[in-house]
Parts: C-alpha cells; sequence; structure tokens
C-alpha cells in the first residue's frame, strides 16, 4: 500500500474509558515504541505519562457514564508524538488533592515532567486533549506546557487503525494479549489469539479498501473477537488465503473458534471469534 508523501504514519487507538483498557494501550503503545527503536528508559517514561493521561480521562472525563478515549501516535525521526483525547466534562483541575479522584492535577504534573513538549487543549463544552512528544532516547528536558481549545468527538468502539502496516508489528500482539487476559482463555488460547493477531496484520495489506488498516476488539459474552475491515472486493477471500500455511499445512485461520464474513456498505469485514476456555 503506497503512502502518500505528505502523510505522517499514524497509528490510532479508541477504546472505551474504563481502566481495564488503559493495560492495552500502555502494551500497545510500547510494542509501537519498541518496534521504531526507543530505548529502554524512554518506554518506561511512555508507559508512565500514557498510564496517567489515559486515567485522567477515565476518573474525571464521564461523570456517571463510559465514555471514549482516543489515542494516537506519529513516529517522528526521533520522537515519538503521541494525543490522548476524551470527548467528557473537559480538563478541571481539583485544588484539593487529597480529595478523592484528585490525582488529574498531579498526573499530568508528572505527564509534563517526563515529556519533552506537552499540551493541553480543553473546550468549554467538553472534551479534553493532551499532546506529548516522548524522545526516542532521553534525555532531560524541560518540557514546553501550553493550552488551547476544541476537541472533535468521535465514535464509540475499541479499534486499532494503523496508516501504515509497519506499525502494527509488536502493537496488535500486546493489544490481543491483554485484552485476551481479562476473559477466561486458556494460555493455548491467549497464544493462538496472538498469533492470529500478528499473522492477519502480516497478511491483510493487499486486501484493504482504503489508506487505513482497521483492527476492532470487542469482549463479548461469547469470548473475544477481532474484526478486521473495510476490505476490498474479495478482500475477505484473499485474507482467508494469506493465513494459510505452506505445503498444506494448514492455515491460521483455525486457531479462531469461528470465522465470518460480512459484507458493509464501505466493503468487507472478517471476523474472528476465540472462544473462552474450558472449566
Amino acid at each position: 500500500m503506497a503512502e502518500a508523501p505528505d502523510r505522517k504514519p499514524r497509528l490510532r487507538l479508541t477504546v472505551p474509558a474504563e481502566a481495564a483498557n488503559v493495560a492495552l494501550v500502555r502494551h500497545a503503545l510500547a510494542g509501537l515504541a519498541e518496534g521504531i527503536g526507543m530505548d529502554r528508559a524512554g518506554i518506561a517514561d511512555l508507559k508512565t505519562v500514557v498510564t496517567e493521561a489515559c486515567m485522567n480521562a477515565v476518573v474525571h472525563a464521564y461523570p456517571g457514564e463510559v465514555g471514549t478515549i482516543d489515542v494516537e501516535a506519529e513516529p517522528a525521526e526521533d520522537a515519538l508524538e503521541l494525543r490522548v483525547v476524551d470527548y467528557g466534562v473537559g480538563f478541571q483541575p481539583r485544588p484539593d488533592v487529597d480529595s478523592p479522584g484528585s490525582s488529574l492535577r498531579l498526573g499530568l504534573s508528572l505527564v509534563a515532567a517526563l515529556s519533552r513538549s506537552f499540551s493541553i487543549n480543553g473546550s468549554s463544552d467538553g472534551g479534553t486533549e493532551v499532546t506529548m512528544e516522548m524522545p526516542l532516547s532521553s534525555p532531560m528536558r524541560t518540557p514546553r506546557v501550553r493550552e488551547e481549545s476544541d476537541v472533535v468527538p468521535a465514535d464509540a468502539g475499541v479499534s486499532i487503525t494503523a496508516s501504515d502496516a509497519d506499525l502494527l508489528p509488536g502493537v496488535l500482539s500486546r493489544a490481543v494479549s491483554a485484552f485476551a487476559i481479562r476473559r477466561d482463555l486458556t494460555v493455548d488460547q491467549v497464544a493462538d489469539a496472538i498469533l492470529l493477531a500478528e499473522t492477519v496484520s502480516e497478511s491483510s495489506d493487499d486486501a484493504f479498501a482504503g489508506d487505513d488498516l482497521s483492527f476492532a476488539l470487542v469482549d463479548g459474552d461469547g469470548g473475544i473477537e477481532m474484526t478486521v475491515g473495510p476490505l476490498g472486493e474479495g478482500g475477505g477471500a484473499r485474507l482467508r488465503e494469506g493465513l494459510r500455511l505452506p505445503e498444506d499445512s494448514g492455515t491460521i485461520e483455525t486457531l479462531a473458534d469461528a470465522v465470518e464474513v460480512e459484507r458493509r456498505a464501505d466493503g468487507e469485514y472478517v471476523a474472528f471469534r476465540i472462544a473462552p476456555g474450558d472449566d
């Protein structure tokens, strides 16, 4: 898939604003950071700032309801640029650091301290955007902090979208692992889910209909489900063919308990379901 000359590679995760999803985001971005050469100290700082920024949204953005958090990552020449966005009540630091939920003030101070640059964008209509730049190596720098406005909402759902297939190795495996561990899956099933996610990401580039590669994860009563799409005409069949092993050794598709191809208005989607393990 050809990348437009002026289009920066970007990874996007959209998750419900729940504490359980923060680990998924943290692990996925750590996998991306390893892939682009971030050092160990930088990855540790990255995990910290992403956790703090996401937890602020979980705790403060949606009182009494579950909204969404968008996390975007754009690799740069010597850094990883990050955005953590919610669409809730807006940025409201609490002056009383001893009151419940008052970690917002302290948490974002830590984010600022660990980032090379840092900004908070708030809207009077609600929503907060925290942007950070994390260097691939971790020199001590004084962060630049600024405040702006306006946040555009996103649709609900749990998804991972990449503008470049090269961003996905390490991201999907870690994200699916964090997602699968919530369910009553056996160790073998978690390993199968990771292998399936990795193979799908490697096999699906030429099957996609648009510029972005999209993977949705659903946590339901029937286990976990990974949906890939939109795919072009016949993309479902090409994706499934790409999962076949050489020399008639079978197919990676059998790692899933069920596989379905669905036609929607914007293209074909393939859903892989892995059911909970036996008691």
